[in-house]
């Protein structure tokens, strides 16, 4: 049973950070590519970044290219998400997700694993 973890989700003022944190277990995490996705009240769950199973393959969404950045750490089976000068449009909640194929994909419907998220706020 894969199990993915957020952490890190909480109340920010618009301009801060946050570091985003999504532990795995369960699997074998070294072979997933890794994607960031949210979903604000009323809207469809949008992609927000992507790093390859071996990490030399990063994407953003234009939403949030310039100011986040992904990582992962293969010892630690943890994906982190960092984005900076965040806006209101930013509050969502934010779920990780694991995808065992080949391609990546910026897309929800592939990912055959996703955490249960967490919620970021951004006051404005």
């Amino acid at each position: 049973q894969v199990q993915l973890v957020e952490a890190g989700g909480g109340l920010v003022q618009a301009g801060g950070s946050l570091r985003l944190s999504c532990a795995v277990s369960g699997g074998t995490f070294s072979r997933y590519n890794m994607g960031w996705f949210r979903q604000a009240p009323g809207k469809e769950r949008e992609f927000v970044a992507l790093i390859s199973w071996f990490g030399g393959t990063t994407y953003y969404a234009d939403s949030v290219k310039g100011r986040s950045t992904i990582s992962r750490d293969n010892a630690k089976n943890t994906v982190y998400l960092q984005v900076n000068s965040l806006k209101p449009d930013d509050t969502a909640v934010y779920y990780c997700a694991a995808d065992a194929s080949i391609k990546v994909v910026t897309v929800p419907g592939p990912y055959d694993y996703w955490g249960q998220g967490t919620q970021v706020t951004v006051s404005s």
